[in-house]
């Protein structure tokens, strides 16, 4: 083998494992956006979660208020 078909064999080689990788990163970014749109999500639960107890407590802080009130 002379060492232009080396250097075109290594060039193949090459050129197939950047298209495996160009594959690969490019499932890394649909999974990338699939993990941000879940983390975005837990983040709305957790802010509605956040007004939802505020509200328990401004209701459980009035009625502490009323109770103290009544003695």
């Amino acid at each position: 083998m002379n060492t232009e078909q080396r250097v075109l064999e290594t060039l193949e080689t090459l050129q197939a494992d950047l298209a495996r990788l160009a594959d690969r990163m490019t499932d890394v970014g649909v999974e990338m956006r699939a993990t941000r749109q879940h983390v975005a999500g837990l983040v709305a639960v957790q802010d509605h979660d956040h007004v939802e107890l505020a509200q328990v407590k401004r209701r459980l802080d009035r009625i502490e208020r009323q109770l103290r009130a009544k003695r």
